[in-house]
């Protein structure tokens, strides 16, 4: 039986996250997950890519949060220490990437790129490793949940299918496109390989799924991953 291997959750999107034992899934994902991101002045939020909604701020991804009994607290490579609705954070963001920034909870559309929830397989990253000789840390890929799979790829087949994990179900929507950020410096990885380049060539640049929530519940690390037969 397949089962719940890590979790990991990033209180503001495009800064390292924290690593779970246990977290509560309601209707928009992990509780707290991305639920800040770091807002310019164009209203784009900071990533590791350009796009209509995105800009690229390396820089951001220097960064890391993580949830406190006070809330939530941002730290930064040089050891500085902030909450996350401290304007003197905003002010910090702002001079390291010389233009204004500041941190803003969500309001009407989601932070988060896809689906609600994000999984891969441990067959997958392992095939990764095998056949391209990369360092597939699943930090490159930003997920939520790494799930003990047999077969690599086999998230992929659950597409358009319920599966329970631990108190929740979710309905996995789709395949997750990757960009660049799974081949820059973040949440604690340096990478020392390609990994966008082999998965261009070999997987439509295409690792992990999204899934939206169909039951909130609470999920924990060992708990099952039950998919349905069809």
């Amino acid at each position: 039986m397949s089962e719940v291997v890590t979790i990991r959750r990033y209180p503001v999107k495009a800064m390292g996250g924290e690593a779970l034992e246990r977290v509560e899934v309601d209707a928009r994902g992990l509780v707290g997950d991305r639920w800040y991101a770091v807002v310019d002045t164009d209203g784009r939020l900071a990533s590791a890519k350009d796009s209509r909604r995105f800009r690229r701020r390396d820089e951001v991804l220097a960064y890391a949060a993580a949830t406190t009994a006070d809330g939530v607290a941002v730290t930064g490579a040089g050891g500085g220490w902030w909450a996350v609705d401290d304007p003197e954070l905003d002010a910090e963001l702002s001079r390291h990437t010389g233009t204004g920034l500041a941190v803003r909870p969500e309001v009407d559309v989601p932070h988060q790129d896809g689906g609600a929830v994000s999984l891969v397989g441990t067959a997958s990253l392992e095939w990764c490793r095998q056949q391209w000789g990369v360092d597939a840390d699943p930090r490159r890929l930003r997920v939520n949940l790494v799930v003990e799979t047999s077969e690599p790829f086999e998230e992929e087949s659950w597409v358009g299918r319920e599966v329970t994990v631990g108190g929740a179900t979710l309905r996995v929507v789709e395949r997750v496109p990757r960009c660049r950020t799974v081949d820059v410096a973040q949440d604690g990885v340096e990478p020392r390989d390609r990994l966008l380049t082999p998965l261009g060539a070999e997987r439509d640049l295409c690792l992990a799924v999204y899934a939206d929530v169909v039951v909130p519940g609470t999920v924990a690390v060992g708990d099952p991953v039950v998919a349905t037969t069809s």
